[in-house]
């Protein structure tokens, strides 16, 4: 409509009008331009909402399972150094204390990984819409450091696990894992990751059992040496958790005190 009666004003040479029809077309364009850049930039920010509260949600569960493995592992290196005590004679201790403790102490735990969000991101190049740059780099920190995934690899490959293993009465390591082995933990319990590993237990074992099992223990001339290096491993582990990633503490706990 504009242009045909910009045409005809060209033609009768209606320079007012042309003026005018001239102005109306690039202020038609130029709204149309600004709603098109509107309506982009809505969607561009409603998309970042989304993705920065997914984000969110996905580290407050990264922040729980971070310190449960802190604590959990601090247990079982707690029950390492008591079963390497009694071992070499340095603290007294029960045979059947010293069975639990040298049971613990081969535990691991596989870190719980929540990270959908973050590769969805960085897969489609979104990891930009993140404006919070303490949170971004958060995210970046946690989902790329691999101390969490060495805790559970060092357990698992273990030579004082694998010892221990098969020094041990398959029925005698049963009872263990039934009567002192890991307590289920829900996800967001932080109560109960405090003593989901260390806490009292008996075994329903005849005195017999454990004497065998703990004879048998002693017997392996390099338990010892396997249980010292597990304890190393463990501190290490636990140190670069709590020491050298302090800044992913920090932003992880940012994240947890916020309000969802």
């Amino acid at each position: 409509m504009i242009l045909r009666r910009l045409s005809q004003s060209l033609k009768e040479q209606n320079w007012t009008a042309i003026w005018i029809e001239f102005i109306l077309l690039v202020s038609g364009v130029f709204l149309g331009m600004q709603v098109s850049n509107w309506n982009a930039e809505r969607e561009i920010n409603k998309k970042a909402a989304i993705f920065t509260e997914r984000l969110k949600a996905d580290l407050r569960n990264e922040a729980f399972f971070y310190q449960y493995m802190i604590e959990y592992n601090q247990d079982v290196l707690a029950s390492a150094e008591k079963a390497v005590n009694a071992l070499t004679g340095k603290v007294p201790s029960s045979d059947e204390q010293l069975l639990i403790s040298a049971y613990r102490a081969t535990q691991y735990k596989n870190p719980q990984r929540f990270r959908t969000s973050y590769d969805e991101m960085i897969s489609t190049g979104n990891i930009g819409l993140i404006k919070d740059q303490k949170l971004r780099l958060t995210a970046m920190r946690i989902y790329n450091v691999s101390t969490m995934d060495k805790f559970a690899q060092e357990g698992v490959q273990s030579r004082y696990r694998e010892a221990f293993r098969m020094s041990v009465d398959n029925d005698v390591q049963r009872a263990l894992a039934k009567q002192c082995g890991d307590r289920f933990v829900q996800r967001g319990d932080y109560q109960a990751i405090l003593d989901v590993i260390d806490y009292p237990c008996t075994l329903d074992l005849s005195q017999r059992e454990i004497d065998e099992a703990v004879k048998s223990m002693r017997s392996n001339p390099l338990l010892v040496s396997f249980l010292r290096v597990r304890i190393a491993d463990i501190g290490t582990r636990l140190f670069d958790m709590n020491v050298n990633n302090a800044d992913i503490v920090e932003g992880l706990k940012a994240v947890t005190e916020e309000k969802p």
